[in-house]
């Protein structure tokens, strides 16, 4: 008997979670009779838990009793689960300085206390700083049964970024191919935990590469831009937005961070950077003003956890979460 004619009748195994055969699912992962007669096959089941034992003892009579086979070694694997259709929601700035992965930590933290399960994509490549802020201790990242990266975590968040794989204090400088490659690994290769429905995406300023790749990863996603009260920063973020929709990205809202210092001696807004550049962009994309985050969140971080959970209040309703 040929290795081919042994691959032929294992595929006639019946998958029962499946309802196909193994030639049907894919499920054979090899079949081959060694010198010595022994057989050894490994195949994959879609429920190997509840399967494995009914397959194995058909495998193992068709082997040995109708193929008249001196002996067999048999593995039974499992088809990896299923990706969970992850919503993704990406968070832009058009210039770097604005606080904007810090809008992204605060916006995961109000949507995890409101019961939709959020982990972060950490794609401003040249400047990761979500793991600095979560204070995740960078250690190997470790992969599971499939091969999956499984993501570090702070304060309850999921976290994946190339902070995790540089040398300390080594810059990165990569080009376009590179950074698609890194991204193709974050999109398609991390095993976020099994209830995570919302991941956010931390954008690099700009709209250069890494902007356009994640258009192919996560097309049609949805988008909040972040900017400053100051003007010049609005001039920016607007042309941020407006990139955003030209590749098919639905903006949804404006953060305004350091949008003003809550004054603790007069208890009044007093806006040190200007006022209406967060309400310039709105204006101008035709999209709400979220929030207004104060510049001093660490002195009143109660009035600042509301704004959150205020903005994240609109996202959920926005998204239909």
């Amino acid at each position: 008997m040929t290795n081919q004619e042994l691959i032929k009748y294992i595929g006639t195994i019946y998958d029962p979670s499946a309802k196909k055969t193994l030639e049907e699912t894919g499920g054979i992962e090899s079949a081959y009779i060694k010198p010595d007669g022994v057989c050894e096959v490994v195949v994959k089941l879609v429920n190997k838990e509840k399967d494995e034992r009914e397959v194995r003892i058909n495998i193992t009579k068709l082997l040995k009793v109708d193929l008249n086979l001196p002996g067999a070694v048999i593995t039974i694997n499992e088809f990896p689960k299923p990706r969970p259709p992850y919503i993704y929601l990406g968070v832009a700035s058009g210039k770097g300085g604005v606080g904007k992965s810090t809008v992204t930590v605060n916006l995961a933290k109000a949507l995890n206390n409101l019961g939709i399960k959020t982990a972060i994509i950490d794609a401003d490549v040249y400047g990761a700083s979500i793991p600095f802020i979560l204070d995740i201790k960078k250690t190997p990242v470790m992969g599971d049964e499939n091969e999956l990266m499984i993501p570090l975590q702070g304060e309850g968040i999921e976290v994946i970024s190339t902070e995790y794989f540089m040398p300390d204090d080594k810059p990165l400088m990569w080009r376009g191919p590179m950074l698609n490659k890194m991204l193709t690994y974050f999109f398609n290769s991390v095993r976020w935990a099994d209830d995570t429905k919302l991941i956010l995406i931390d954008l690099p300023p700009g709209t250069g590469d890494v902007a356009l790749d994640i258009n192919k990863f996560a097309p049609k996603s949805k988008m909040v831009i972040v900017t400053t009260p100051s003007l010049p920063a609005s001039k920016i973020a607007v042309k941020a937005g407006i990139g955003a929709n030209q590749i098919g990205h639905e903006v949804i809202g404006v953060i305004e961070n350091m949008s003003y210092y809550l004054n603790p001696v007069s208890k009044n807004k007093d806006y040190i950077f200007g006022q209406g550049g967060g309400i310039e962009v709105a204006s101008k994309l035709d999209v709400p003003l979220l929030g207004a985050i104060p510049i001093n969140y660490e002195e009143y971080k109660e009035v600042v956890k509301k704004e959150y959970e205020d903005i994240a209040k609109i996202i959920i309703k926005t998204m239909e979460l």
